[in-house]
């Protein structure tokens, strides 16, 4: 059974306040991205797990956390082999692991008919991310809490394309969180994105951009680029550090790339 977990931007991130549990409450509006990697998973003699494309830690793969997490409460669940060709950039602020072990848990329930209700995976895919409950849904949603509270929203981007820039510099969460001073935003990303896209890019702000930013002008000098290729809005996703323009369908994406870029164009 083959399934292609797709990756994600964040549209705004706010981070709100720490709690006492360690994590931080945030906002953002989580939007799907028709980019994907590809996950195979066949039923096996023993555990194997295979991957091609982008390296990955087949040691410490949240696809091997995931079915691990499974067959605590189904010991009856059978030995898999998992292929996943990974075509998403790790690290990237594109959730791509998150996604791929959201796709397990699913992949898992179906073919071996676990019954699994949505509520149930939501709960498992929370345990290996806090954003594994979106990719769950994998819809447009405003997301708070810990980014696991979601809430579907419309919005309807077909008449732009996205560039993806991601310079293969891997930004550490966990730093990243340690340079955020959080504050409750004056406007709530959700009511931004009902606004016209054009004013975006003086409203809706990513809190990480400027520690990030700090530390590594090489990602904002990107986001500056796509600004002047013509982007509509431009921000980077997530924690980082992949940037990514939102421009017009018919607009011609002549940005200058540098061959230790990855980039990709994509119709959303």
């Amino acid at each position: 059974m083959i399934s292609f977990p797709n990756c994600k931007i964040n549209l705004g991130l706010n981070i709100i306040r720490k709690r006492e549990d360690g994590f931080h409450d945030l906002e953002t509006v989580f939007l799907p991205v028709p980019f994907t990697d590809v996950l195979e998973i066949i039923a096996s003699d023993k555990i194997e797990f295979a991957v091609t494309g982008f390296h990955v830690d087949a040691n410490d793969n949240l696809c091997i956390k995931a079915y691990n997490l499974l067959k605590k409460d189904f010991p009856e669940l059978p030995a898999i082999k998992m292929h996943l060709h990974k075509a998403i950039p790790l690290g990237a602020g594109l959730g791509g692991g998150s996604s791929d072990a959201a796709f397990t848990l699913q992949l898992l329930n179906e073919k071996f008919k676990l019954n699994l209700k949505t509520e149930q995976l939501l709960d498992y895919a929370l345990q290996l991310g806090s954003d594994g409950p979106f990719f769950i849904l994998n819809k447009p949603c405003f997301a708070t809490g810990r980014g696991e509270i979601l809430q579907p929203i419309n919005i309807d981007l077909t008449n732009y394309k996205l560039l993806l820039v991601n310079p293969g510099i891997h930004i550490n969460t966990k730093w990243a969180f340690t340079k955020i001073t959080p504050q409750q935003p004056k406007a709530s990303i959700k009511e931004i994105i009902t606004q016209p896209l054009e004013t975006w890019k003086d409203k809706l702000q990513n809190d990480f951009e400027v520690p990030v930013f700090a530390e590594y002008p090489e990602i904002e000098k990107l986001k500056n680029d796509l600004y002047m290729q013509g982007a509509l809005y431009a921000s980077m996703s997530g924690s980082g550090s992949t940037i990514f323009g939102i421009f017009s369908k018919e607009a011609n994406i002549q940005s200058t790339q540098n061959d230790k870029y990855f980039y990709k164009v994509i119709d959303i």
